[in-house]
């Protein structure tokens, strides 16, 4: 994330190879390309691992942009609004974050159009100024709650959730049958004894599938998977992005849930509708949110479960353990 605004400050930047979430094949070419486009030339140092940048000169072009990543519109659009003339950003991703970004440059000098929209219209500025912005919730850790909330029978209230900024989220959790009352800015969720999932219209089984903004986020699929298992009903769960996000039910099954791995990207969720509990194990973490998934799992079974490799949690939900423990939740990290 800070290649853009490097090249457009300094006209260089070195780049390490990034990492990140084990969840399949995540290129860089959004990202690439599009700093190109502007006049950026990458060089990939195969000895070392890292990308060698140069930039001498950014100026605006039309970037028809070949995936709709919400890092690659940031990233392209930090360079863009310091870039020489007009920059033209189609097919960019406008979730929360990219508008937050978009809104926080424009009140530093910046002139950026269509915010909220898949079309970015960007006049390049000599330069940016300062600024005071909060930052918006988490709504991948709201939605998180939620669905801790109703798999554990709790009652609780999630304060400050910028309601109006959740989009298709608190919708999707309604289909899965999860009672929510909003109260201003705040949700609260009652404690149920059973959550029923909705089917559509036609009474054919409910598909939730991912989208980019304003579809449903891929980051909540794993919790709406788990959610599913005490779930009165079945659902399909269609992870479109990742082909290796879904690697994770295994382990639930291992716990006692009823799940059919269809294929990478499809997973069929019977829900046991709190007939069984599922079991405490022993499980490790490949990602943030099938992590917190597994989190959520746990804390619904029975006994002691133990997750490794939980950096991975830590990444996305911060001093989750304290936090759930102040609710009521026996976690002890070791």
């Amino acid at each position: 994330m800070l290649i853009g605004p490097l090249l457009a400050r300094y006209g260089k930047a070195v780049l390490p190879k990034p990492g990140g979430d084990k969840i399949g094949r995540r290129r860089l070419d959004t990202h690439l390309l599009g700093l190109e486009e502007l006049g950026a030339i990458f060089d990939y140092n195969e000895t070392l691992n890292y990308y060698d940048v140069k930039a001498p000169k950014l100026k605006g072009k039309y970037i028809l942009m070949d995936e709709i990543s919400v890092t690659g519109t940031a990233n392209v659009v930090m360079a863009a609004v310091l870039a020489e003339g007009k920059t033209e950003i189609y097919n960019a991703a406008s979730e929360p974050y990219v508008q937050q970004l978009c809104k926080m440059l424009n009140r530093m000098g910046a002139k950026i159009a269509g915010v909220g929209s898949n079309l970015l219209t960007i006049e390049g500025v000599e330069s940016l100024g300062g600024t005071e912005h909060r930052m918006l919730p988490d709504m991948i850790e709201i939605g998180s709650f939620i669905g801790l909330a109703a798999m554990t029978q709790s009652e609780i209230t999630i304060k400050d959730a910028q309601v109006h900024e959740l989009g298709i989220i608190p919708r999707v959790f309604e289909r899965m049958g999860v009672q929510m009352e909003f109260r201003g800015d705040d949700i609260y969720i009652p404690a149920q004894e059973e959550y029923e999932i909705q089917s559509f219209m036609d009474g054919s089984i409910m598909t939730i599938y991912d989208a980019p903004w304003p579809g449903f986020t891929p980051d909540l699929m794993s919790i709406i998977l788990v959610l599913a298992i005490q779930a009165k009903g079945s659902v399909l769960i269609h992870q479109k992005m990742f082909e290796s996000r879904l690697f994770f039910v295994d382990k639930l099954i291992d716990m006692g849930a009823q799940i059919i791995l269809c294929d990478p990207h499809r997973a069929t969720v019977i829900g046991l509708n709190r007939r069984f509990q599922l079991r405490g194990i022993e499980m490790t973490s490949p990602d943030i949110r099938a992590g917190v998934a597994l989190l959520m799992a746990a804390m619904s079974a029975r006994g002691r479960s133990v997750i490794h490799n939980i950096h991975q949690i830590d990444r996305g939900y911060q001093r989750i353990d304290e936090r759930l423990n102040a609710l009521g939740a026996s976690i002890t990290r070791l």
